[in-house]
């Protein structure tokens, strides 16, 4: 019999591993997303409006806030709140014959409140009451901001706060100046008036709200018609619009760095962007309304100059307007509301898809067309991530617009594109008006509110639940190409 074999000395001895000693290991990761309900929700942001924009329905729904002494309609209660909250200025009622004094601080109160934001507007709260702010409220107030920043929160909040308290101070200071001091807004105003006066329009200028309170019998015509050949009101709230609409972020770049070349890529596509609007439609109004009656025909050569560049900067974010854009071309309202539908900065007091959404979308374009396959503006690459997002924000705005259109169109006798140009300028949060808002019914009326609010709080929610929901898939499936064109 042989005997069993045995290892010599040197001999590597290989054994069968047996089947679960070679299982394969699974982990389970648990993704992070940000909550759609919670504090930390970029919801919070819609909620907190929603709550603002009910405490002003109810305020102006008391008799104690307009001059005939009787409850206000529920309706145009909900929709002055809402145009004041989301600092868009179409109205339902004339804001200076039909609200009280009472009534316009409402008002006032909602623009001013509107325009910072809520998350701003709260978080300041706090600090001033020496509250802490907790993880849960920071990052509510650094989606609300759209930083990406979580230290120095608190600082970021008093600083925008103050910067934009001081900017509006300086602008009635301007405003009561040429109203008051170097000239009468009417003659006999007291100065308790036109420090009023020059509050309410500097904050509602700044915040691009676009509201009046001009009365009627003192100051004669709509929005600010009687100072289309005052150069000094329209530069100064010209220059209100353009700092609210440029967002306090641009301003603290521009003011901290001082050198365009070291601009973030965020504030040279804001000035870029900005004055190529400016100018493009400034040069469009100029050129279609210069001899039509009833807008720039009447006016000089210089005049149309100004008030040409005036709309467009107005035209874009604030709704204040020198001419009856009733009576404006066919040509010069389809390009208004291209302005309309872009808007401002983010995180600024102006509406819109923004600015940089617009900018990362024509750059998209212009590489795709040239076959390129990164994305590359100033020297720098923009993330696909944000490219994506820009595209599906634009095209879920533009279904937006396109969807309000179709339910005013189907509510409202009135002509197509009439409804149109309202229902863009209140997407846009802008509040130009060819005169048809105070015509409309109560669904109409109602349809538009909501068109304000998706407008001034829809893009950027849908942007920061993107952001905060993306994952990356554990897997892919294979690539199989469609036909495009």
């Amino acid at each position: 019999m042989q005997a069993p074999w045995q290892p010599k000395p040197g001999d590597v001895i290989v054994r069968r591993p047996r089947q679960a000693e070679i299982a394969p290991v699974q982990i389970r990761l648990t993704r992070r997303s940000v909550p759609v309900r919670g504090m930390s929700s970029p919801m919070l942001v819609v909620y907190g409006f929603l709550g603002l924009v009910t405490l002003g329905t109810v305020l102006l729904f008391l008799p104690v806030a307009n001059t005939h002494g009787e409850f206000t309609p529920i309706i145009d209660a909900v929709f002055t709140a809402v145009s004041a909250v989301t600092v868009t200025g179409l109205v339902v009622v004339d804001t200076a014959t039909y609200w009280s004094a009472f009534g316009q601080g409402v008002i006032f109160a909602l623009i001013f409140v509107g325009g910072l934001g809520f998350m701003t507007s709260a978080a300041f709260l706090l600090i001033l009451v020496g509250q802490r702010l907790g993880l849960q409220n920071q990052l509510a107030i650094r989606q609300g901001l759209g930083v990406r920043q979580l230290g120095g929160l608190a600082t970021l909040v008093r600083n925008i706060v103050i910067t934009a308290i001081v900017l509006q101070m300086f602008g009635g200071l301007a405003l009561y100046l040429r109203w008051y001091v170097f000239g009468s807004l009417w003659d006999g105003i007291s100065p308790a008036e036109a420090v009023w006066q020059s509050a309410f329009h500097a904050v509602s200028a700044f915040n691009n709200a676009g509201f009046v309170v001009f009365p009627p019998e003192r100051v004669a015509g709509d929005s600010i018609s009687a100072f289309g050949t005052d150069y000094a009101v329209l530069g100064i709230i010209g220059i209100l619009i353009i700092f609210g609409g440029i967002s306090y972020a641009v301003i603290y770049d521009v003011v901290r760095v001082r050198r365009i070349s070291r601009f973030s890529l965020d504030t040279k596509l804001v000035l870029v962007a900005s004055a190529v609007l400016l100018f493009a439609g400034a040069a469009l109004i100029f050129g279609t309304e210069f001899n039509r009656p009833g807008t720039l025909g009447s006016r000089s050569v210089p005049s149309k100059a100004v008030d040409a560049v005036f709309q467009s900067v107005s035209g874009r974010t604030a709704g204040f307007s020198t001419i009856d854009w009733g009576q404006t071309s066919d040509h010069t309202n389809v390009a208004v509301q291209a302005l309309m539908f872009i808007g401002g900065a983010s995180a600024s007091t102006a509406g819109g898809i923004k600015i940089g959404t617009f900018a990362v979308i024509v750059i998209t374009i212009l590489a795709t067309v040239r076959a390129k396959r990164h994305i590359l503006v100033f020297g720098r690459e923009i993330p696909a991530d944000i490219v994506r997002q820009a595209m599906v924000v634009g095209a879920v705005a533009s279904a937006a617009v396109f969807t309000f259109t179709f339910l005013m169109a189907a509510v409202e006798d009135l002509p197509f594109s009439k409804i149109l140009f309202e229902t863009v300028s209140a997407f846009g949060t802008v509040g130009l008006s060819t005169g048809i808002t105070a015509e409309l019914s109560d669904w109409g009326r109602g349809i538009l509110a909501a068109t304000m609010f998706f407008g001034r709080f829809g893009p950027i929610t849908l942007a920061l639940l993107m952001q905060g929901r993306e994952h990356v898939e554990p897997y892919r499936f294979a690539e199989e190409s469609i036909r495009i064109g």
